[in-house]
Parts: C-alpha cells; sequence; structure tokens
C-alpha cells in the first residue's frame, strides 16, 4: 500500500442492535445448515457462543464460557495434541508441505483482500474510499490480523482509527476458515 492509502480515514461502523446480534448467529447457522452441511457442527459452535452472550438470557453461562471453560479447553486441547506430536511426526516432509502451505495461504489471504480493497477504491467515490488495510485483516488471525492492521495504519496518522472497520473482514475469515475446514473435515476426515 502507499502512504497515502495508509492514511485514509475511515467513519466509525455503525451501531448494531441487539436484534441483529441475536439474529446475525442464528441466520448464519441457518444458511449454513441449508447450503454448507458438513461446515454445520463448527459453524454451531461459534454460533452458539454469540447467541448466548448476545442474547443475554445465560449471563453467568456466558461469561464462564468466555473465560473459565475457553481457559479449561484451550489447556485440555493443546495437552492431547501436544501429547501426540512426538519428534517422527512434527519433522517430516509431510508436516513441513502443511506449515508452508499454512504460510503461503495466509499470503494468498492477505494480498487478495489488499487488492480486493484497492479495487473497489477504483469504484469508489472520493469520500467513501476504503484503506485497503482492512483487506489484509481478511484471515482467521483473530484479532491479531486486525491489530496489525490498526497499527500500521496508525503508524501513518496517530488519528486514524481502523480497528473496528478491520474487525469485520476479520470475523469474515474466521467464518470462512471454519466452512472451508468443516467440509475439508467432511470429504478428508474418513481417509486413513
Amino acid at each position: 500500500t502507499t502512504k497515502k492509502e495508509r492514511m485514509i480515514h475511515m467513519e466509525n461502523p455503525r451501531q448494531v442492535s441487539k436484534t441483529e446480534k441475536v439474529l446475525f448467529p442464528l441466520m448464519l447457522l441457518v444458511l449454513t445448515i441449508l447450503l454448507l452441511p458438513p461446515a454445520a457442527p463448527l459453524i454451531g459452535m461459534l454460533a452458539f457462543g454469540n447467541f448466548v452472550k448476545e442474547s443475554g438470557a445465560a449471563a453467568r453461562l456466558s461469561k464462564t464460557m468466555e473465560n473459565e471453560l475457553m481457559n479449561i479447553v484451550s489447556i485440555l486441547l493443546s495437552l492431547g495434541v501436544g501429547s501426540q506430536m512426538t519428534p517422527e511426526k512434527i519433522i517430516k516432509g509431510e508436516s513441513l508441505g502443511i506449515i508452508v502451505l499454512g504460510l503461503v495461504a495466509f499470503a494468498v489471504a492477505t494480498a487478495g483482500g489488499l487488492l480486493m480493497a484497492k479495487l473497489m477504491n477504483v469504484f469508489l467515490p472520493k469520500g467513501k474510499k476504503i484503506n485497503p488495510l482492512i483487506g489484509s485483516a481478511g484471515v482467521s488471525a483473530v484479532p491479531m490480523a486486525a491489530r496489525v492492521a490498526h497499527k500500521v495504519a496508525q503508524s501513518e496518522d496517530p488519528s486514524n482509527f481502523i480497528l473496528m472497520n478491520a474487525m469485520g473482514p476479520n470475523v469474515a475469515g474466521v467464518i470462512g476458515t471454519a466452512m472451508a475446514a468443516g467440509v475439508f473435515i467432511a470429504t478428508y476426515g474418513g481417509l486413513r
């Protein structure tokens, strides 16, 4: 991106109503079930967590899921995966290939987001241009990708606040990744 592009200020995102916050995970899950059933379990867990939080009906459960339960699951997942990772499994061509493919995927997604934002700016009116850095946040690294885009924008102009604008593509990247993972698991999960 050019210095001029990195300095583009964007309007703050609009306030989202409580109704929209509650309906979004439900609509996301219904569309996933209809269009990509293999991804429904992964998207369902994401939607369930958002629904419980935004509905406000189970505040104690929501707080537990956000903090204690998340920490416990992370620890158990780390222990489970770590206990299976022997040197013979890690240091081989297949594992290194997966790492390289992951890096390529992140690079392509970042570049694609930047280029798409630049293309959109060709057609947008002068006052409505978007900062291409938000396109770079369209990967599933939440919230780091959005924070990096925000930090780069602020390094050019300290008054440029694009964090919330960058979170939109960032969350979309998570949803897209979960859908792709669900399809891959359904397609290739039975192999080996």
